[in-house]
C-alpha cells in the first residue's frame, strides 16, 4: 500500500533511511498503515562493506517478501589463534535450523546487495530523500516534524531510525554520552579466491588483534567480506598507508589472511571504523516517539549484529503496535512497553557482551595477554563464553518468533 494517503490514526513517519528505518517501513505497511520515511540525503544508500546477517534476521527478511534464493551461504564458523590452532567450532541447532527453515547460522552478504533487495519491496511515494529532520513538536493529538528545507509534517508517531547521532534520540532522550569503545575496525571485501574450504569462516586474534574472514555473495557472485580490528582511541592517528598498515599486522598469520591483502581494492573496498557506543539505556521510547538500531544502541563488530539488531527492531516495534490507533497515547505507549520488554534487556546484552569482548581481545596487557591466549588455546571457557553470552540467547529469541517458523513447535 503506498502511503499517497495519510489516514489519523495510521501515520507513523521515520526518520533515517537505512536498514533500520526499511525494516520498519516494511513491517508497518505489511499491517496496513501509511508509512513516511525521511532520509537527509539525496537517496537510501547503504555504507560499508559485508555484513553477517543471522537466521532470525533472515527470517524477518523473508516475511517481507525478500526471496532467500541466492541471498548467500551459510558460515561455519571458526575460532583459531594466530597460527590457525582451532580454538571453537560454533555449533549449528538443528532445532532452529528446522523451524527457521535457514541453513546454518551466520549468511555474509554484501551489504549494498542486500538493501537494495529491501529498498526494491518498498512502495512506491513512501521514500522522501533530501528530508533532513531538524526537530518535532508534540501535542496531544499528533507530532509534527520540522525539516531543514522548510517542509513539515504532521503525524501520529515519530520513529527515530537515523543512526548513532540520532537527532530524534537527541531531543527525547538528551546526550547520547557517546564514548570510544577502543577498538578501530577495517572491513573489507573482495571477489573470491580459489583453494579456500567452501562455507568456511574464521575469526582468529593474536594478543591484541583480531583477523577474521566469512564467504559472502556480492551481486550474486561468490566473494570474501574480511576485517581487521586493533586497540584504538579518540585521536589516535590514522596511518597514511592503510595497506601497508594490514599488511605489518597481518604479515605472520596463518594462511589465507595474508592473501586477501592483494586481490582487495584499499580505495574502494576497504572502510575504516572508530567504534562508538552509548551508554545501555532501559526506554526506547518517549511521548510519541520511539526509536530504532544504532538511535538507542550502537553496536560493536564483536556482536556481528548491528545492522541485524536494527532490521530486528523494525519487525518487533511493528508487531507490538498491531492494530493499534497511533492517535491514542495510551495504546501507543502500552505497545512500546511490549517493544521494549522484548528487545531491550536482550539488545543490552549483546550490546554489553560485545564490548567486554572487545576489552578482553585488544586491551589486556602482556603478560597477561599470554595467559589468556593459553587459556583459549587449551580450556572450553572461550566456548563457553560464546555458548552461553551469545548463540543460547540468540537461539531462544529465534525460537520465540512463531509466526516466522516454517516448521511449528
Amino acid at each position: 500500500m503506498a502511503s499517497s494517503s495519510w489516514r489519523p490514526g495510521k501515520r507513523v513517519a521515520i526518520v533515517g533511511g537505512g536498514p533500520g528505518s526499511i525494516s520498519t517501513g516494511l513491517a508497518f505497511i505489511q499491517r496496513g498503515y501509511n508509512v513516511r520515511i525521511f532520509e537527509r540525503q539525496p537517496e537510501c544508500k547503504a555504507i560499508g562493506g559485508a555484513v553477517l546477517l543471522s537466521t532470525p534476521v533472515l527470517s524477518i527478511l523473508r516475511s517481507y517478501g525478500l526471496s532467500l534464493d541466492n541471498v548467500g551461504s551459510y558460515t561455519t564458523t571458526y575460532f583459531k589463534n594466530k597460527a590457525g590452532a582451532e580454538r571453537v567450532k560454533l555449533p549449528f541447532n538443528p532445532v532452529v535450523e528446522k523451524r527457521m527453515g535457514v541453513k546454518g547460522w551466520h549468511y555474509g552478504v554484501l551489504r549494498s546487495s542486500i538493501f537494495k533487495k529491501m529498498l526494491d519491496l518498498v512502495p512506491e511515494g513512501v521514500i522522501f530523500a533530501g528530508y533532513e529532520f531538524t526537530s518535532y513538536t508534540e501535542t496531544e493529538d499528533d507530532i509534527q516534524l520540522h525539516f531543514k528545507n522548510g517542509h513539515q509534517i504532521t503525524a501520529d508517531i515519530v520513529v527515530g531510525a537515523d543512526g548513532i547521532r540520532s537527532k530524534v534520540s537527541r531531543q527525547a532522550f538528551g546526550d547520547p554520552h557517546l564514548f570510544h569503545t577502543g577498538i578501530r575496525l577495517w572491513l573489507a571485501w573482495c571477489d573470491h579466491i580459489p583453494n579456500i574450504p567452501p562455507n568456511y569462516g574464521v575469526v582468529s586474534h593474536d594478543w591484541q588483534y583480531q583477523a577474521s574472514f566469512f564467504p559472502m555473495l556480492h551481486d550474486g557472485k561468490p566473494g570474501f567480506e574480511w576485517w581487521v580490528v586493533e586497540p584504538s582511541w579518540e585521536g589516535k592517528p590514522v596511518p597514511e598507508d592503510p595497506k601497508a598498515h594490514l599488511t605489518e599486522i597481518l604479515k605472520d598469520w596463518a594462511q589465507p589472511m595474508p592473501r586477501f591483502l592483494d586481490v582487495t581494492n584499499f580505495d574502494t573496498q576497504v572502510y575504516r571504523w572508530e567504534i562508538y557506543n552509548r551508554p545501555s539505556m532501559k526506554k526506547w521510547s518517549k511521548g510519541r516517539v520511539v526509536c530504532v538500531g544504532d538511535a538507542v544502541h550502537p553496536v560493536s563488530p564483536y556482536a556481528a549484529y548491528g545492522m541485524g539488531m536494527a532490521i530486528e527492531d523494525g519487525y518487533y516495534l511493528a508487531r507490538a503496535l498491531d492494530g493499534v490507533d497511533l492517535r491514542d497515547p495510551h495504546s501507543f505507549k502500552a505497545g512500546c512497553e511490549i517493544y521494549e520488554k522484548q528487545r531491550v534487556d536482550y539488545v543490552n546484552h549483546n550490546m554489553e557482551f560485545a564490548r567486554f569482548l572487545g576489552r578482553m581481545f585488544h586491551w589486556v596487557p602482556r603478560p597477561l595477554a599470554n595467559i589468556r591466549d593459553l587459556i583459549f588455546d587449551f580450556t572450553p571457557l572461550l566456548s563457553s563464553y560464546l555458548r552461553d553470552g551469545y548463540l543460547k540467547k540468540a537461539e531462544q529469541e529465534t525460537l520465540s518468533l512463531k509466526e516466522l517458523q516454517v516448521v511449528p513447535a
